[in-house]
């Protein structure tokens, strides 16, 4: 079984996630010094594989079996190019804005024929929830917010969420203000498994695991809430607000924009999977490879793991994120790559990406 398994199985005709949700800060310290190097990239929205830029690589090698996925990136290219960093998060949907629409038309200015007539078909979209807001995975949170959250607390209480608390104080609020039995019923019937393939995830996705998706969101909301600062969290202040508030994603943050946006050209774009990269020979000295192992059966897992494994340059690291499936270093490679625990254990608690069980950081030994 290829690499590319789950795409005989989920559809990449449509914008999934428009905007990442796996935390690139944890993720460019698991990568560690790269400047020079040559590193790989799943695109997703493309946001992480803009941060990879700030570790000063040589390329960033970005693959991903989604058009409008691929589309994502070029047009957050665009918008580097083309706009100031506050005009910028108008854009994304961090800002209110009113010229959304004009701004995505300077963010296309520069960008090919189909890529332009791809967003200008959104355009009504964007002016309305930022390019930030118009995937699959973000309407599903919508419609929470809009529709469900209100029946179960009060805007003073979501508002409460983000005051910064000692981790004392957030673990009272959790217990005795927001988990309430409206919010557990809540959980369980949104976050479904039937619900979340329905509406936020592809229900391919959801082969391999184990266990209640609703279940493991309320133990990682938890976490979200009381081990990490919600103030200082741009995914749980989008989920409940629409915005982000004053965390914003890294790619995102003004202290990056300008480093960023000098380094674009560094950017290698390959529509596809990641046997794109893998079948030229080429050897990368890090990949980020988001949660794709969730997708795949632990037969093709191991397989895959391998092949990864041969692109890889000495020393390389593999990073990725487990959310329900476990995939760890399979046992046959295992004395080919080093568990950097400490490391793992270190980022994972810094991880405001909460939805994610596992975060892994593998070294390839020479």
């Amino acid at each position: 079984m290829s690499i590319s398994e789950i795409e005989t199985r989920a559809e990449f005709d449509h914008i999934r996630y428009a905007q990442l949700w796996e935390d690139a800060g944890v993720l460019t310290q698991g990568l560690g010094d790269q400047v020079g190097k040559t590193l790989v990239s799943i695109c997703s929205a493309g946001d992480n594989a803009l941060a990879m830029l700030t570790l000063d690589p040589a390329k960033v090698v970005v693959v991903d079996l989604s058009p409008a996925q691929i589309a994502c990136l070029q047009v957050r290219i665009g918008a580097y190019h083309s706009l100031s960093h506050a005009e910028f998060l108008e854009l994304m949907g961090s800002r209110p804005s009113t010229r959304r629409a004009a701004l995505l038309e300077r963010a296309c200015a520069g960008l090919d024929a189909d890529t332009r007539t791809f967003w200008q078909s959104l355009a009504p979209q964007v002016e309305a929830h930022g390019l930030g807001g118009v995937g699959k995975f973000e309407r599903y949170f919508r419609i929470f917010r809009r529709w469900l959250l209100p029946l179960v607390h009060s805007r003073r209480t979501i508002a409460a969420i983000f005051e910064p608390r000692s981790p004392e104080a957030r673990a009272e609020f959790f217990d005795t203000r927001f988990n309430t039995w409206r919010w557990r019923l809540l959980l369980r019937v949104f976050f479904s498994r039937f619900v979340m393939g329905r509406m936020g995830r592809d229900k391919a996705f959801f082969d391999h695991v184990d266990g209640s998706p609703a279940q493991h969101v309320a133990r990682r909301l938890r976490h979200a809430g009381v081990a990490t600062d919600p103030s200082q969290n741009p995914y749980l202040h989008w989920i409940m607000t629409g915005t982000h508030g004053g965390a914003l994603p890294m790619a995102w943050r003004a202290e990056h924009y300008e480093a960023i946006g000098a380094r674009l050209d560094r950017l290698d774009i390959r529509p596809g999977s990641l046997e794109t990269f893998v079948s030229t020979g080429e050897k990368a000295h890090g990949f980020n490879l988001s949660d794709i192992f969730e997708y795949m059966s632990p037969d093709v897992f191991e397989a895959v793991y391998g092949t990864i494994l041969g692109a890889s340059a000495p020393g390389g690291r593999l990073v990725y994120w487990n959310m329900m499936a476990p995939r760890r270093v399979p046992e046959t490679y295992a004395d080919r790559v080093e568990r950097l625990d400490d490391l793992e254990d270190r980022l994972e608690a810094q991880d405001m990406a909460f939805f994610y069980s596992d975060f892994i950081v593998g070294k390839v030994r020479g």
